[in-house]
């Protein structure tokens, strides 16, 4: 009688025919494996190496593989802070372009536009005006101080956290300070005749009597004669707060009182802080809805103001 090892089967010849079997022609073979209604002893013959192996070797490659990706992600903390890193990246990037290309951030130092704009007031200037919109009668514009109508500032010693000062200017969330700038609104266009005054102290532009509503009321503006005609490529500033806005009123000796539209860096849309005093600053387009095209020969330069 042969010997058996004890659990497993004993085995007869019986066995081995049923396993071994008659042979199969290799095209038998792959229409019973693609047929998974009969898989019979063909398939199981035919079955990979991979899905013949030992329950222990399937897990130490399992584990292999999940050692492999953990390695590939990485530390859960350096994805955050990846990820965090972009978002500033993309945030400075972001505010840089805004501040060159789209809007600047400026402060109010003084009372010359009340009680449209206030001391200490934030405001933000859309760059795009004058070019490629072009400016209108009414403008609050900020532009450079290239005529010396201020005088020059001291300049203090930097504090030791003035890289953050700079930090914050470069992407536009501080005004820049390194050069002077005036906020006052326009009146006269190229070819404007801008005159005053009549007998209530108005100005007039191109013969048109305006009713300022946005001069400060708490002061009846001083007439000031003047009667000038703004050439090509200049405009006529004039504070809202008449009394106390050395304008191009008071700087007429000096190219004639007139700014070059170059220097204009753009014009203020929102003042942005302090919070209660968030709004959309307006041109009052209705106080210049009647000034006429300025005088064929005022007229110097094509681009002169069409009427409104």
């Amino acid at each position: 009688m042969p010997e058996t090892t004890p659990g497993k089967p004993e085995w007869h010849d019986d066995d081995a025919r049923l396993l071994d079997g008659p042979s199969v022609p290799a095209g038998d073979i792959a229409a019973d494996d693609a047929d998974p209604v009969h898989p019979g002893p063909v398939a199981a013959r035919t079955a990979s190496p991979a899905a013949q192996d030992s329950p222990r070797r399937s897990a130490r490659r399992g584990s292999d593989a999940g050692e492999a990706a953990g390695k590939t992600q990485g530390s859960p903390f350096l994805a955050w802070l990846r990820e965090i890193g972009t978002v500033v990246v993309i945030a400075i990037v972001l505010s840089f372009l805004i501040k060159t290309f789209l809007f600047r951030a400026f402060f109010i130092p003084s009372e010359s536009m009340v009680n449209t704009l206030d001391v200490d007031d934030r405001i933000f200037v859309n760059l795009l005006v004058p070019q490629p919109f072009a400016l209108e009668r009414g403008d609050i514009v900020v532009f450079k101080d290239a005529q010396g109508w201020l005088p020059p500032t001291q300049k203090t010693a930097p504090g030791p956290f003035k890289w953050v000062q700079d930090s914050l200017v470069f992407v536009g969330l501080l005004p820049d300070e390194t050069n002077q700038h005036l906020v006052k609104r326009v009146i006269g266009l190229p070819g404007d005749r801008v005159s005053c005054c009549d007998s209530s102290a108005r100005v007039s532009v191109n013969g048109t009597v305006l009713n300022e509503s946005y001069i400060n009321p708490a002061q009846v503006p001083a007439a000031k004669a003047f009667d000038v005609v703004v050439p090509a490529g200049k405009i006529w500033v004039m504070g809202d707060n008449r009394n106390n806005s050395a304008d191009s009123r008071e700087h007429q000796s000096v190219n004639g009182g007139f700014i070059n539209i170059s220097d204009v860096e753009g014009k203020a849309t929102v003042i942005a802080w302090p919070i209660t005093r968030w709004q959309i600053l307006d041109n009052h387009s209705d106080v210049f809805r009647n000034v006429p095209a300025p005088s064929p020969e005022n007229t110097a330069s094509p681009t002169a103001p069409a009427s409104k």
